[in-house]
């Protein structure tokens, strides 16, 4: 079974709910959201820009399922970049209640198998707070690897905060 799919329309409450019984999980990890974020229309007008996106072959938004096929967080390829890179940036979420049980790594596992196998990238790059080690034991399980420090990379919780770069190369493409 997939540990992820492509998102629908459909998965806008769910996500809603999620999002709204997780704030304040995710909130050090997020950049800051407007309360329209944590609502049924504002996910399906995420979702819209989403696809949108997708449509373009400029990213693959995706939704985490369990083994029952329930939706329990987001995982994402962003900034699909064609020409000499063929790469992209890779984002995930999962609700606290989800966590432990080894699903984001197997959706990390699955979108990267999507975006070397599928889509024919080269690389994926990861970002994660310094202090994020949950987040960091993820991409390492899934073979990602460090490669840098950034700091004052990205607006996180309000503020400028410093992040460890890490990558994944696809070894097998030509």
């Amino acid at each position: 079974m997939r540990a992820c799919r492509l998102i629908t329309p459909d998965d806008a409450a769910i996500l809603a709910e999620l999002l709204r019984v997780n704030r304040d999980f995710l909130a050090p990890w997020e950049p800051a959201r407007t309360d329209a974020h944590f609502t049924e229309a504002g996910q399906r007008a995420a979702i819209r820009a989403a696809l949108a996106e997708h449509a373009h072959g400029r990213s693959l938004p995706c939704v985490i399922v369990d083994e029952t096929g329930e939706v329990v967080g987001r995982v994402n390829l962003n900034t699909i970049v064609r020409g000499a890179s063929q790469s992209a940036s890779l984002g995930y979420w999962l609700a606290q209640a989800s966590g432990g049980r080894g699903l984001a790594t197997a959706a990390v596992h699955d979108i990267t198998r999507l975006a070397f196998a599928e889509l024919g990238l080269h690389r994926i790059q990861a970002d994660t707070l310094v202090h994020n080690v949950p987040s960091q034991r993820v991409l390492g399980r899934a073979g990602f690897v460090r490669i840098g420090l950034a700091p004052r990379y990205l607006r996180i919780a309000g503020r400028w905060q410093d992040c460890i770069l890490h990558q994944l190369v696809d070894d097998a493409a030509s």
